[in-house]
């Protein structure tokens, strides 16, 4: 497979704290995919949507874009770096400068990237981008960003990212500060974009549903390092670790014949951050606990063609009940 991007035994420590263990991910460049990274608040999965963005460095390892490390180019190579990949935040309010219109969010992205050679060219661009969201330009382009829904902010930053035809969007959390009813639209973007236009998403969430709607393939975050990874709707519907297990579980079921036993009581897990910690990190929390969880940390075993978990209970023939 030729790599687009990828993360080589990439990870990253804050004094004693580890954000994200050693990881290995890499995103075809000849097929589009979307990628899920999910996972509980504190897991990671925005210090590596940072780390694939490059706005921070790794502590071990590399990150790499078509073969080249990013922390290591140019600033020449760091345009076209951006230009290739773009990115679309979590909150749809804090991304606008209140003061211009929309007109200025596509205008500032043509000059700074010299996209079109005159003002016709680029009008027609920005219509195409707006239409590719579900948007027109005669609608919107001449309103503040207060006079827009949030769903419509997170779809002009999905034009934005578009106009430049990049080869990846990093999605951080698009729709979890959006009206629920507006989330499956940006998600259809999403998988229109993929699939029309060959655009791959990384697309960080910590909700399980819309991840089994739009992902490809998933990681499952737990402490900074991958509980579970495989096809989304083999890991969402034959979770193996017991951490996936007890998230999916722990998600309403819409049936009025189940009675929903609300939040599960687990122990505090700051003190496991430290990145000298022995063992699973998911030990204590574990209903499946023995001492070679608290005293080895588990290997990354292959459950099922693509399927693999990180957990003791597996490392033997088979999985044991």
């Amino acid at each position: 497979m030729n790599p687009l991007i990828e993360f080589i035994a990439t990870a990253k420590s804050y004094g004693d704290m580890q954000a994200l263990a050693p990881l290995d991910l890499s995103i075809s460049a000849e097929q589009a995919e979307i990628v899920t990274i999910a996972g509980e608040s504190g897991s990671g999965k925005s210090t590596l949507a940072n780390l694939a963005l490059g706005f921070t460095r790794p502590t071990s390892g590399q990150v790499l874009f078509q073969g080249q490390d990013i922390h290591a180019l140019s600033r020449s190579e760091r345009k076209g770096l951006q230009r290739n990949m773009q990115a679309v935040f979590q909150d749809p309010f804090g991304v606008y400068n209140p003061f211009y219109r929309i007109q200025h969010v596509f205008d500032t992205v043509i000059r700074n990237f010299a996209l079109t050679s005159n003002a016709s060219e680029a009008a027609d661009r920005i219509e195409d981008a707006l239409n590719r969201v579900g948007l027109r330009g005669a609608d919107i382009l001449r309103k503040y960003p207060h006079q827009l829904s949030g769903g419509q902010r997170q779809r002009i930053m999905m034009a934005r990212a578009y106009l430049l035809k990049p080869r990846l969007i990093i999605a951080d959390e698009p729709v979890s500060m959006v009206d629920a009813s507006l989330r499956a639209s940006i998600l259809d973007v999403m998988m229109s974009l993929r699939d029309e236009d060959g655009i791959s998403f990384l697309y960080i969430t910590h909700d399980l549903a819309t991840a089994y709607q739009v992902g490809d393939r998933i990681l499952l975050l737990y402490q900074g390092g991958v509980a579970e990874s495989g096809r989304a709707t083999e890991v969402i519907t034959r979770p193996k670790h017991p951490y996936v297990q007890l998230l999916i579980d722990s998600v309403p079921k819409a049936d009025p014949t189940q009675r929903w036993r609300g939040e599960v009581s687990l122990p505090a897990e700051e003190s496991l951050r430290s990145a000298d910690v022995h063992g699973c990190r998911f030990a204590p929390r574990c209903p499946y606990v023995t001492r070679t969880c608290v005293d080895v940390s588990p290997a990354t075993i292959q459950v099922a063609p693509g399927h693999q978990v990180n957990c003791h209970r597996y490392s033997d023939a088979g999985e044991r009940d």
